[in-house]
């Protein structure tokens, strides 16, 4: 396996060319299908589990009372979607 580098998009797909024999267009491709997929499962509410890396998943959380650091005035934060991504245990034993 090609040690990990700067973790942005070309050096996965160089990653997934090294490991496969892929064309560079092949391999860019594939992330790109894999990154779409993972995409429109969590759009769905879907988890997204990755066994051994890690999985993927949509929180929601409710809407409650905050307070304007700047005024200190009383504000209502408004309910709202996040993401959650947890560490497998491969991951975690890894880093």
């Amino acid at each position: 396996a090609t040690p990990a580098g700067t973790g942005d998009k070309d050096h996965l797909i160089s990653v997934i060319q090294a490991g496969t024999g892929a064309s560079k267009k092949a391999a860019g491709e594939t992330l790109d299908a894999i990154l779409e997929t993972v995409t429109l499962s969590l759009k769905k509410n879907k988890k997204v589990q990755l066994i051994g890396f890690g999985s993927f998943e949509v929180v929601k959380r409710k809407a409650r009372k905050g307070r304007n650091s700047a005024t200190c005035e009383a504000i209502r934060i408004k309910a709202s979607k996040g993401l959650r991504f947890k560490a497998g245990t491969k991951l975690k034993g890894a880093v």
